[in-house]
C-alpha cells in the first residue's frame, strides 16, 4: 500500500488558490445580487462591512447571494434548523477533490461531463452537488437519510434548470449502512465525498454550538444557536467521526472496484491514527491526506483507493479517455 501527502499551493486566506473566495466578502456587489442581504450588513469597528455571523438568518441569506453570484443559482433554501454550510470551506474540498482526480489523470482534471460523484449525506442543502456541477460540470448522486432533507434538496434541483439531470437524490433508508442500497449493480463511482457527523452525542453537539456562539459572540449564556444549524444526523452520531469514518472504510470493500478514490473529511486531527490504521487493515492500494485551512481553522481530506496502477490506467482510458 502506498501512502502519500499532497500538499496543493497555499493563498494568504489558506484556501485552495482557485477558490472563487479567496478575498474578504464584497457585500456592496453581493447586496446587487441579493437585494435581502443588505439589512443584515453593517460597518464594524475597523471600518469594514460584515454581517453578523452568529445570526442564522443573516448567513442564510449570504450563502443564498453567494449561490446566486457566483455560481448561477437563482433559488437556494433550506428549513429552518437544518446545515447552512460555509460556502468558501466547501468550495475548497471540490477544489482539492479535483486535483486528486488530475493526478490519477497525467496531471490533467478529467472531462467534467465524464466524472460522476457520489455525496454521501448530501443534507438539506444540497451544497457539494451544487458547487461540483457549477464549479467542474460534474454530475451527482446525493445519499441522505432524512426524508426532509431529500425534500429541500428536491425542491432547489427543481427551481434551477442549470441542475435538473445533472444531480439524482436517493433515499438511504437503512440507518446502519453508507453505500449499500446507494450504490447500484455495475455503477461506477470516480469519486465519493463526505462530511460525516463529528459530535458522539447530542450533548457533545450542543456543546460544541455554545462554545462557536461564545467566540462569535464574545458572551456566556447566549442560546446556542450555531450560526449554521444542523439536525442529528448532520452533527452527531454514535462514536462520532471515527466509528463513522471506520464503518465507511469496512463498507467501501464491498464496492473497491466500484468507485476510484473515497474520501471524507476529517474534522479532527486527532482521529488520523486510527483511520489510517483502519485503511492498512482493509488493504487500500494507496490513501493520501490533503490538508485544508481557512484562516486558523484547519482540517483535511483522507482519500484511498482499491485499485493497483494497472487498474487506475484503465479506468482512465475507459471513463476519462476521448
Amino acid at each position: 500500500m502506498k501512502d502519500s501527502d499532497q500538499n496543493p499551493p497555499s493563498s494568504k486566506s489558506g484556501l485552495h488558490p482557485r477558490n472563487t473566495h479567496l478575498d474578504r466578502y464584497d457585500f456592496k456587489e453581493l447586496g446587487k445580487t441579493e437585494p435581502e442581504l443588505l439589512p443584515f450588513v453593517f460597518e464594524n469597528p475597523y471600518g469594514d462591512q460584515t454581517i453578523d455571523f452568529a445570526n442564522p438568518n443573516a448567513v442564510k441569506i449570504l450563502n443564498r447571494a453567494l449561490l446566486k453570484h457566483y455560481y448561477k443559482i437563482g433559488f437556494w433554501d433550506i428549513p429552518d434548523g437544518y446545515l447552512c454550510p460555509p460556502i468558501p470551506g466547501r468550495a475548497d474540498y471540490i477544489h482539492c477533490a479535483a486535483d486528486l482526480l488530475a493526478q490519477s489523470n497525467s496531471g490533467k482534471l478529467p472531462p467534467g461531463r465524464k466524472v460522476k460523484v457520489l455525496d454521501i449525506g448530501t443534507g438539506a442543502n444540497l451544497i457539494y452537488p451544487i458547487l461540483g456541477n457549477s464549479i467542474y460540470d460534474w454530475s451527482f448522486v446525493g445519499a441522505e437519510l432524512d426524508p426532509k432533507s431529500i425534500s429541500s434538496a428536491h425542491q432547489i434541483i427543481d427551481k434551477n434548470s442549470n441542475l435538473i439531470g445533472k444531480i439524482e437524490l436517493r433515499l438511504q433508508t437503512d440507518s446502519s449502512q453508507i453505500f449499500s442500497g446507494i450504490i447500484g449493480k455495475d455503477e461506477f463511482f470516480d469519486l465519493s465525498i463526505c462530511n460525516p457527523p463529528f459530535h458522539e452525542s447530542a450533548a457533545e453537539a450542543e456543546a460544541g454550538s455554545a462554545r462557536k456562539v461564545k467566540n462569535l459572540k464574545g458572551k456566556i449564556g447566549v442560546k446556542p444557536t450555531l450560526n449554521f444549524g444542523g439536525q442529528a444526523n448532520e452533527l452527531w452520531c454514535d462514536g462520532g467521526e471515527t466509528k463513522f469514518i471506520e464503518r465507511m472504510i469496512r463498507e467501501s470493500l464491498e464496492f473497491k472496484f466500484s468507485c476510484f478514490w473515497f474520501t471524507t473529511l476529517v474534522a479532527k486531527e486527532v482521529n488520523l491514527p486510527s483511520i489510517y490504521s483502519n485503511l492498512k487493515k482493509a488493504g487500500v492500494a494507496e490513501m493520501k491526506t490533503i490538508p485544508m485551512s481557512q484562516g486558523n481553522k484547519k482540517s483535511r481530506i483522507v482519500a484511498w483507493t482499491f485499485l493497483s496502477p494497472a487498474q487506475r490506467n484503465n479506468w482512465q482510458k475507459m471513463r476519462w479517455g476521448k
